[in-house]
């Protein structure tokens, strides 16, 4: 089941499920939420991934520097971060679509899924196909979060090396 854009504002009053949002009236949609741009960076070289992820190896990124409030993104892949945080429950899992407006210009938000007990500033993954590129402003909706509720409430909850990324340690 598809939370409606009711259902998760009742979780975020309730459960603090989206933290930090811009403006929640413009942000609720009807049956997801719209994560908003925070950071942009570049890969700098590559990656490493095995099966016990101990050989894995993440690339290193170099932050792109808004210009004016603004970012030009020549044809490649970036790796983007929400201003949004995200407390997942037991009872929920999430994906990202990317919004429309951004698939219209030509490029895409590539995303894994969110398990329940994650927390966190989550990163993704924006694909630019255009060979024109996109300019893209600070804090602009980019992407679709989309809940949906287990069966029942998981025991088995997310503690991989994700959890807490990109907030402070005592938020």
């Amino acid at each position: 089941m598809i939370l409606s854009g009711e259902e998760i504002l009742e979780r975020i009053k309730k459960d603090k499920l989206i933290e930090e949002f811009i403006d929640l009236e413009v942000q609720l949609q009807p049956s997801s939420f719209d994560l908003t741009l925070r950071e942009v960076y570049s890969l700098k070289n590559f990656g490493k991934i095995d099966f016990s992820n101990q050989e894995r190896k993440l690339p290193e990124l170099e932050k792109i520097e808004f210009k004016q409030g603004w970012i030009k993104l020549k044809q490649g892949c970036y790796i983007i971060t929400f201003n949004e945080i995200v407390n997942m429950p037991s009872d929920l899992m999430a994906f990202v679509r990317s919004r429309s407006s951004l698939i219209r210009m030509g490029a895409t938000i590539v995303s894994s899924l969110w398990d329940p007990g994650y927390r966190g500033r989550s990163n993704s993954l924006l694909v630019v196909f255009n060979k024109n590129g996109i300019k893209i402003k600070k804090n602009a909706r980019v992407a679709q979060f989309v809940f949906f509720k287990l069966s029942k409430p998981t025991k088995h909850l997310y503690s991989g090396i994700y959890k807490n990324e990109n907030i402070s340690k005592f938020a």
